[in-house]
């Protein structure tokens, strides 16, 4: 506060706005992969296809001791989600496609805020030769979204696998950090100029991207068309999905006159409140951009005062979510509460400096199933009134 030793006037500027969060970004992915050159397991940011081949170099495929030349998933998925409408991404090269520097490319992007979407392209390919690692790889995607806490890893299938194959896999996995998608895409290559199968990673963050900013990440990405695909590796039938979208298995789905659409956005997390992919990502979002815009009441007297202040922009926040149309409810009490004040702060939480704020949202869920029902009804009917 100013000293007062003259008397005069003052004329001070204040402010009686609450302070405000800013929602995080949901639309940046990291991939981590081998490629033909560029620095070994440091996070390098890209925004097109031109900047990743100036670090990482070009699309040829990639060749290994002992191993005849595959083809380059890294280059072909980032291609793929740029394609989609992906924006930014980060990319660690890791010299071999083992599930041991996948577990040292993950480590590197501990270091890297911005990263909302992470996978392993290619991680998964020749799936029937070395199933036991592939299988660590995507393991190890997991127990990184779950560490880092505000992130989602989407899970590639692998190559070849059938519906039997892919629910023997999928019965191997249980979290609410990551989905699975199923089957490999199939695109003209432009490197070969034959058509090739990818897995679905990238495509699938791109969509996640492309999804976020044309709704929002409140919205579920599905019943999207799938850019430079021309088919999948395994033609989904309606009756076959019926038995893999309630396992958690997001199918690609060709219909005749729509094109090829993912048709899937489930978790494979058992627990049923968390079944759905957008749910996840929206809590995260929801919980990051909190995180990072209360961080100034760290230190701040433990007192009503403070507790207004939290409780003003919390709400503040939470409205604008509301306004927008990502929370459930026709007014905003029906969409949200927040509570900061003695009914949640006990006298030992304030002796031992805990602040305890209780939130509630009702987040959307989607119209998994739009059903219509019609029946015959007669003018006569309706103007009799009854």
């Amino acid at each position: 506060m100013a000293e007062y030793k003259v008397p005069r006037v003052f004329v001070e500027e204040t402010s009686f706005r609450s302070r405000s969060i800013e929602g995080v970004s949901t639309t940046t992915a990291g991939f981590a992969g081998p490629c033909r050159s560029g620095p070994i397991n440091s996070p390098q940011r890209i925004s097109s296809i031109p900047e990743f081949e100036r670090t990482f170099g070009d699309g040829q495929p990639l060749g290994f001791a002992n191993e005849k030349p595959s083809i380059n998933y890294l280059w072909q998925s980032v291609r793929a989600f740029f394609e989609q409408g992906g924006k930014q991404l980060y990319i660690v090269r890791i010299a071999r496609p083992r599930s041991v520097d996948y577990e040292a490319g993950l480590k590197a992007f501990e270091d890297v805020q911005d990263v909302s979407i992470v996978a392993a392209p290619g991680s998964t390919s020749n799936f029937a030769m070395r199933a036991d690692d592939a299988v660590a790889t995507i393991r190890l995607l997991i127990a990184h979204a779950e560490r880092m806490k505000y992130r989602f890893a989407i899970l590639d299938c692998g190559d070849g696998q059938s519906i039997s194959d892919v629910r023997a896999l999928r019965g191997k996995l249980d979290s609410s950090f990551a989905a699975l998608y199923f089957p490999w895409v199939r695109i003209m290559d432009p490197i070969s100029g034959t058509e090739i199968s990818l897995p679905p990673s990238g495509f699938v963050a791109g969509i996640y991207v492309r999804s976020d900013i044309a709704r929002s990440v409140s919205k579920a990405p599905a019943n999207e068309v799938v850019a430079l695909a021309t088919g999948f590796e395994l033609s989904i039938t309606k009756e076959q999905q019926e038995i893999l979208n309630p396992e958690g298995i997001n199918c690609f789905r060709t219909f005749p006159g729509r094109g090829n659409l993912l048709w899937g956005a489930r978790t494979i997390s058992s627990d049923p409140q968390w079944k759905y992919v957008h749910l996840r990502r929206y809590f995260a979002y929801l919980e990051q951009s909190i995180d990072r815009g209360t961080q100034w009441a760290v230190f701040e007297p433990n007192g009503e005062t403070l507790w207004t202040n939290i409780r003003q922009t919390i709400e503040s926040f939470l409205f604008n979510e509301w306004k927008s149309g990502s929370l459930l409810g026709d007014r905003p009490e029906k969409a949200y509460f927040v509570r900061c004040d003695r009914t949640t702060i006990t006298q030992n939480d304030l002796d031992n400096g805990r602040l305890i704020c209780l939130i509630g949202v009702a987040p959307l869920k989607p119209a998994e199933f739009v059903i219509f029902r019609i029946g015959q009804w007669t003018a006569d009917h309706g103007e009799r009134g009854g």
